[in-house]
């Protein structure tokens, strides 16, 4: 990904004066120009003048200025290696059983995901980390073997940080499917959650709903964080009130969110309830069977919405207001950015928009009772 002009390089000592007797690596260059590897990678590289409107000419110069003070040269055998491609893309789950199962969530990333492989002339190699056993699938060793792939693909709400930031650092090329910018230099393609969020909310306040409650998992997924920062933005711009008391955060929805605390909600005003979708489903199931067991209905008596698409086993209900998250074409742009990074060359791509879902779950708020 060919990052943006930003401060110049960091100050930093030569491997002279720092007393080193390793070869300095691409991830140092980048880190002290300011930028990512694979910047790095296209400006010294032999494609570099191929690429030139792809990078600003005062980035090109704080690369160049970075390799020298750091007395970086190629490796000749890096180079030779990477020229000896397999022509096979990895494919990472941090499952123990590979979700190609047609009702698992992933199962539409991957549809994209062999597409657009198949399409440039790529074979897959699908790993999983289960012949490590359990807990131990993301481990050192269970990655490690995604090296025999010139390049890997990682899907997984949560991720072992260390071992992908190691794997960056070592120039291999990697892409994780989703957004994960805590990592630095970590290339992800992932939907614009953030504004799919919003626009649902927009929705509920057109319809007069002037209480909303978002309810998630307690975590910090990248993805849920995403999908609060939307909600609360929704509620900002439709003037309606935010803060901690329009989100609920629980551990275990099925025990947290019961028919008691939905009255409770209902009885301080709140006409409208959404759920952020995860693997698992576990906003979303809970409250419907809140809603259920208390006796209400939707649309009548509460709307309910979505933040995502709802559990296939779950499909028989009526359609949930809310958004369908791209699958198939983000996993056709992961490809697209990993096959770039095997390539040494510039890879970006932009969010991928999700498109609003009206549903039947959602109406106006109930009269007075």
């Amino acid at each position: 990904m060919v990052e943006q002009p930003r401060k110049g390089p960091r100050r930093g000592r030569t491997p002279a004066a720092t007393g080193r007797t390793s070869r300095p690596r691409q991830a140092e260059v980048a880190r002290l120009a300011g930028v990512s590897q694979a910047t790095v990678s296209l400006v010294l590289s032999a494609k570099a003048k191929a690429q030139s409107s792809a990078i600003s000419d005062e980035t090109r110069q704080r690369v160049l200025d970075a390799a020298r003070s750091l007395g970086y040269v190629p490796d000749p055998a890096a180079q030779r290696l990477a020229a000896a491609r397999n022509n096979l893309l990895g494919v990472y789950s941090f499952t123990a059983t590979f979700p190609t199962d047609v009702e698992h969530s992933y199962y539409p990333f991957l549809v994209g995901v062999e597409r657009e492989a198949a399409a440039r002339g790529y074979d897959l190699v699908l790993f999983t980390g289960s012949s490590s056993g359990g807990a131990k699938a993301a481990g050192p060793e269970a990655l490690n073997r995604v090296r025999l792939a010139d390049g890997c693909l990682f899907l997984g709400r949560h991720v072992p940080i260390a071992e992908l930031k190691r794997m960056v650092a070592d120039g291999f090329p990697v892409v994780h499917l989703g957004r994960r910018e805590e990592l630095e230099g970590l290339s992800w393609v992932g939907a614009d959650y953030v504004s799919a969020s919003s626009e649902v909310v927009r929705h509920l306040a057109s319809s007069g709903h002037r209480r909303i409650v978002l309810v998630r998992e307690d975590d910090d997924a990248p993805a849920s964080t995403d999908r609060q920062q939307g909600f609360l933005e929704g509620l900002e711009a439709a003037g309606l009130p935010g803060g901690s008391e329009a989100v609920f955060r629980c551990a275990d929805p099925g025990r947290e969110v019961t028919p008691e605390r939905l009255r409770s909600w209902i009885a301080e005003g709140v006409t409208a309830f959404v759920a952020e979708e995860t693997d698992t489903g576990g906003a979303w199931r809970a409250l419907r069977t809140a809603v259920d067991e208390a006796g209400l209905s939707y649309p009548d008596d509460l709307s309910l919405a979505l933040l995502g698409s709802p559990p296939s086993d779950l499909a028989g209900d009526p359609q949930p207001t809310g958004f369908d998250v791209p699958r198939h074409q983000l996993g056709a742009a992961a490809v697209r950015m990993l096959a770039a990074l095997v390539a040494g060359e510039a890879a970006e791509e932009p969010l991928v928009a999700c498109a609003f879902r009206a549903g039947a779950t959602t109406g106006g708020p109930p009269g007075p009772r």
